[in-house]
């Protein structure tokens, strides 16, 4: 039986003990890692390894020893429970192997898991044989960003059960940018920045554990010449030069910003409603702070501006024998008085 996106996401969560398999298959290997983790630990619990419940197999195996894949939905243990025959890295040269497995299939025996190697045609044998068994399930794991159920149930799992409204749109706008796996480390660092901490999560503690947030030195810095605050920028340009900090990234991460400000302020809705969309996205009090900016810059000045970079960045990249640092630092002091004129 062929499982729905919809219905995939339902049945990784609590999957049926009693079914006799399920064939996961994708294109992005950390996809399909990430749901055949989910949906085993689902079927035999924590301990399911350490109690013998859970038996892997890699593919390859099947091919040496055929009746491997059988003599371990057969086995028994000594602890009760639901078992698991975990078949990793098949393709359609194992497909004879596995439905004949899955054919003599009794009550009782252990659940057939199968991750594919790769994203399986529609003429697949594998594929074909799962989705037209019974009591088998076949589901397509897809490049699409998860859905806010999948996300909730993410937190959920992870203790996150109270979440700021902001705080959610921030996370939703992550899941749309990160890899499932980056996705799932910043949850889990999310769950141990909050634990022992009852307050809801906010845009703020999504900030503080989201990966896409720059060098905080760099970040000040970006900000004074954004906010007009000209006489702070040479502190913490002195600071992020003893840093090590190239002249090329410096002018590469103003040009980031001011690009982020000037599609927030070129949005039909307006720069509030631009900031909301732009990637990747902008968390917490800083998306508030950088659409005041993109609102008070406006498209015009935000224009010379980055023609103001992008000449810094062609003559950087130039030969010559101007000091490179010195050349940014005046570029950026030039940016912070352009608001006035």
């Amino acid at each position: 039986m062929k499982l729905s996106p919809r219905d995939a996401a339902r049945y990784f969560a609590r999957p049926d003990p009693t079914r006799a398999g399920l064939l996961i298959h994708g294109a992005d290997a950390m996809r399909v890692a990430l749901k055949r983790q989910q949906v085993i630990a689902a079927l035999v619990g924590p301990d399911g390894q350490d109690e013998m419940r859970l038996t892997r197999l890699p593919a390859a195996t099947l091919q040496k020893d055929p009746a491997a894949l059988l003599d371990a939905i057969r086995a028994q243990g000594f602890f009760p429970g639901p078992r698991v025959a975990f078949v990793e890295g098949a393709s359609d040269r194992h497909a004879d192997v596995i439905l004949a497995a899955l054919k003599d299939w009794q009550e009782g025996d252990a659940q057939i898991v199968v991750a594919a190697s790769g994203a399986l045609k529609a003429r697949s044998p594998l594929r074909k044989g799962f989705e037209a068994h019974p009591n088998a399930y076949a589901a397509g794991i897809y490049d699409d960003p998860p859905g806010r159920d999948e996300v909730e149930a993410g937190l959920k799992a992870a203790g996150l059960a109270r979440v700021g409204q902001a705080a959610m749109q921030d996370i939703l706008a992550l899941s749309r940018v990160l890899d499932p796996g980056d996705f799932r480390q910043t949850i889990e660092k999310l769950s141990l920045f909050k634990l022992g901490d009852d307050s809801p999560v906010e845009s703020a503690d999504v900030l503080a554990c989201s990966p896409l947030e720059t060098e905080a030195g760099l970040d000040d810095l970006l900000m004074c010449i954004a906010d007009r605050r000209t006489g702070e920028i040479g502190p913490i340009f002195r600071k992020l030069q003893a840093q090590g900090m190239q002249p090329v990234r410096l002018c590469i991460g103003a040009m980031r910003h001011f690009r982020t400000l000037h599609a927030a302020a070129c949005d039909p809705g307006g720069p509030a409603v631009g900031i909301g969309r732009v990637r990747p996205p902008v968390f917490g009090p800083r998306r508030e702070r950088m659409a005041r900016q993109a609102r008070d810059w406006g498209v015009r000045r935000l224009e010379k501006a980055l023609r103001m970079l992008t000449e810094t960045d062609l003559a950087l990249r130039a030969s010559g024998s101007a000091p490179q640092m010195a050349m940014v630092e005046r570029t950026l002091i030039r940016l912070s008085l352009l608001k006035n004129g």
